[in-house]
C-alpha cells in the first residue's frame, strides 16, 4: 500500500504578491508569484500534498476602487463577487505558475484552484465592528478622502492608512469536502483564496454572499485543521517572528510553544492587522490538534523546513 503523502497548508500574503508598493500592476505580481511557486514545487517535490490558499486585500482593493471609478459608465461589482473574481485571478496566476515550474523540474502533478465559499454567522459582531483592512495602504490625506465618504479607515500596523470592513469568524468550509478529494488524487489545489467568499444561510437553507471578507490567515488554519493538516505553513514578509519588534531588545524565534505563543500574543507582542492574525490562526490549530506550524517568508521555505530558519510552532 502507498504511503500516505504529508499534507501542508501553505498560506501566502496577499501583500506578499506586490513587493514594491510603486509597482502593484499586474506584470510586477507575476514575478512574486513565479519566485513563490519556485519554493512550492520544492515542497512538492519532496513529497508534499500541498494547498495553497492566499490573500487578496490589495487586489479586492483595485477591483473595488476601479468599480467606484467608473459607476457612472458601468454597474459597480458587489463585494463577494470581487472575492469570487479574485480567487480566480490570483488562483489562475499560481496555478499556471506552479504547473510550469513543476514541469521544468519533470514532476508530474496537476494544479487546480477551487472557487471557495465559507460560512460565517449572520450575528457576527464583525458586521457591527469593522476593522479588517482592504485595499493597498494609503496616506493619511487620501484616507480623509475616503473616510469623507462613508468608510471606516485605519492606520494600519505602521505601514499607512487602510480601508476597514466587516471581518466574521469562519466557521466552515463549503467545499471541503471536493478539495479533500482533489487532494486524495493527487492534484495541487488552490482554495480559500482571500479567506474564501463569506457566505451565510437565508431561511430556506440557501448559501448567499455577504459585505464582508474573511481573515485569509483564520479560514486557511480553519481548512488545515479540517484536511487534518501535518503542516500549517504562513508564508509573510519576514523570515522569522519576532517579539519586540522593532525595538532596540527585538529578538527572533526559533520556536514557540502553544503557550508561549498565547502569551506572547496577549502581552501585545504582535501587531493588528499584521502578526497577531497569523498568531491566532495557529493558536487555533494547535488547540484543534494540529500538529505543527511554521511562519516564514516565501523565499526562505526551504531552509525553513530543514530547521535552518522561520518560526516554528508547536503544541509544547
Amino acid at each position: 500500500m502507498p504511503q500516505r503523502r504529508k499534507i501542508a497548508v501553505v498560506a501566502i500574503g496577499g501583500n506578499s504578491l506586490i513587493q514594491d508598493k510603486s509597482r502593484p500592476d499586474v506584470r510586477y505580481q507575476w514575478d512574486a508569484v513565479r519566485e513563490t511557486t519556485k519554493h512550492i514545487a520544492q515542497m512538492v517535490e519532496e513529497g508534499w500534498n500541498v494547498v495553497i490558499t492566499h490573500g487578496n486585500g490589495p487586489q479586492v482593493g483595485f477591483i473595488l476602487r476601479r468599480s467606484e471609478l467608473a459607476a457612472g459608465e458601468v454597474h459597480t461589482v458587489p463585494l463577494d463577487i470581487i472575492g469570487a473574481d479574485t480567487q480566480g485571478s490570483i488562483g489562475y496566476m499560481l496555478q499556471q505558475a506552479l504547473s510550469n515550474e513543476l514541469r521544468k523540474r519533470r514532476t508530474a502533478r496537476q494544479v487546480v484552484t477551487v472557487v471557495t465559499q465559507v460560512l460565517v454567522d449572520k450575528d457576527d459582531p464583525a458586521f457591527q465592528n469593522p476593522q479588517k483592512p482592504i485595499g493597498g495602504f494609503m496616506e493619511e490625506g487620501q484616507a480623509c478622502e475616503f473616510e469623507g465618504e462613508g468608510w471606516n479607515v485605519v492606520e494600519d500596523a505602521g505601514r499607512g492608512w487602510r480601508r476597514v470592513i466587516a471581518s466574521p469568524i469562519p466557521r466552515q468550509i463549503i467545499e471541503l469536502d471536493a478539495i479533500r478529494r482533489l487532494i486524495e488524487d493527487d492534484f495541487v489545489v488552490v482554495g480559500v483564496g482571500g479567506g474564501g467568499i463569506p457566505v451565510v444561510r437565508n431561511k430556506k437553507g440557501e448559501l448567499c454572499g455577504v459585505y464582508a471578507v474573511i481573515d485569509k490567515d483564520r479560514a486557511s488554519g480553519l481548512l488545515a485543521q479540517g484536511l487534518h493538516a501535518d503542516l500549517f505553513l504562513i508564508s509573510t514578509a519576514v523570515p522569522q517572528v519576532a517579539i519586540n519588534f522593532n525595538k532596540p531588545d527585538q529578538k527572533w524565534l526559533d520556536l514557540m510553544t502553544l503557550p508561549e505563543a498565547k502569551q506572547y500574543l496577549a502581552e501585545g507582542h504582535f501587531a493588528p492587522g499584521s502578526m497577531a492574525p497569523k498568531i491566532e490562526a495557529v493558536i487555533q490549530f494547535l488547540e484543534a490538534g494540529g500538529p505543527q506550524a511554521l511562519i516564514t517568508d516565501p523565499r526562505s521555505i526551504g531552509e525553513a523546513l530543514a530547521g535552518r530558519t522561520g518560526t516554528w510552532i508547536t503544541p509544547e
